[in-house]
């Protein structure tokens, strides 16, 4: 009976935590925007990315069987004044493709596509604007672990709430391996995939507002209190009360979980890098204008006396430059 208890908590635990990491991922700003739209009696297809890693420009498509459809992507910069920009969209068999200029890592930009539907145009998204964000490439070695690690520390946190109900449980082993997995996947390899995606290791507290490192921070600190609470073997034994901080651990942990990712993260000031390539534009015009000046302060180079018959055109070659 105690076997079968267990193995059933386990798979509780297992399905809170694949539910909780599924409701992030389509809840979260990276989550493409799907949909589909007819145009010419035809249905189109549409999946409109918001997020791209690497280098290259990002590709957004949209899937027409019937080929008959045309249109165009209008972007710009995120937050900026910016003009919109307008690319055709580009057909290869039953797919057309649009493409997004690359951005430097956290830089942004907002799309819509617009398709001709014989009287008008159709826009996609109707009513707004996606918004895509650009990321350097993770080495897989980097972030196929760190996933790995922060799942299974979701499914010890919770096992350990669950453990924590029990009036005779001890889920001091789950908080144990809770704790040290978030310290390898969120304290240790989160920084190392954000240094790589966004070219920062840390972007939350005290140093920024980024909402995927503070609320590591935050699960982590609650597993810390928990885990000096329940530290000694015996600590629940003689006192059942410090369970109920293992409980508060897992809830909070379920809560930041629940936050989509990537919501509030990393994002370009492109006032702040425009500034700083008007800057370096203008020391790079002063320095060409330096050289230009010394040039002109130094003595006249005079120039070999030549012969008047030297650059005469062949008798045979036309003075028109015709070559006729």
């Amino acid at each position: 009976m105690p076997m079968t208890r267990s193995i059933l908590f386990w798979v509780l635990a297992l399905l809170l935590t694949l539910a909780s990491a599924y409701y992030q991922r389509k809840t979260g700003p990276t989550y493409p925007v799907t949909g589909v739209v007819t145009v010419h009696g035809a249905d189109v297809h549409y999946s409109l990315t918001r997020t791209h890693g690497g280098d290259g420009d990002q590709p957004v498509s949209l899937l027409d069987p019937s080929g008959t459809v045309s249109g165009e992507i209008v972007f710009k910069r995120y937050k900026t004044a910016d003009e919109w920009e307008r690319r055709a969209l580009e057909r290869s068999a039953d797919t057309l493709c649009g493409w997004l200029p690359h951005q430097p890592p956290a830089g942004k930009l907002e799309y819509f596509i617009e398709l001709e539907n014989g009287s008008g145009v159709e826009r996609l998204p109707e009513h707004e604007s996606v918004v895509t964000r650009f990321k350097g490439a993770v080495p897989l070695g980097v972030l196929i672990p760190h996933i790995i690690a922060m799942f299974l520390a979701m499914l010890l946190s919770t096992r350990a709430g669950i453990e924590s109900f029990r009036r005779r449980g001890n889920p001091r082993k789950q908080a144990m391996w809770a704790t040290g997995l978030m310290i390898i996947g969120g304290l240790i390899l989160g920084p190392i995939v954000q240094k790589y995606a966004f070219g920062a290791y840390w972007t939350g507290f005290p140093f920024g507002t980024d909402l995927t490192d503070n609320k590591t921070l935050i699960a982590f600190v609650a597993w810390l209190i928990a885990l000096a609470a329940i530290w000694k073997p015996d600590a629940i034994e003689r006192q059942p009360v410090r369970r109920w901080l293992v409980t508060f651990a897992a809830l909070v942990t379920l809560a930041v979980y629940l936050i989509p990712h990537s919501m509030m993260g990393s994002e370009l000031d492109y006032s702040k890098l425009d500034a700083e390539r008007a800057k370096q534009h203008s020391a790079t015009a002063d320095s060409a204008g330096t050289g230009a000046a010394d040039l002109e302060d130094s003595a006249p180079i005079e120039a070999p006396e030549t012969n008047a018959a030297d650059h005469a055109a062949p008798a045979d070659v036309p003075q028109d430059g015709s070559g006729k």
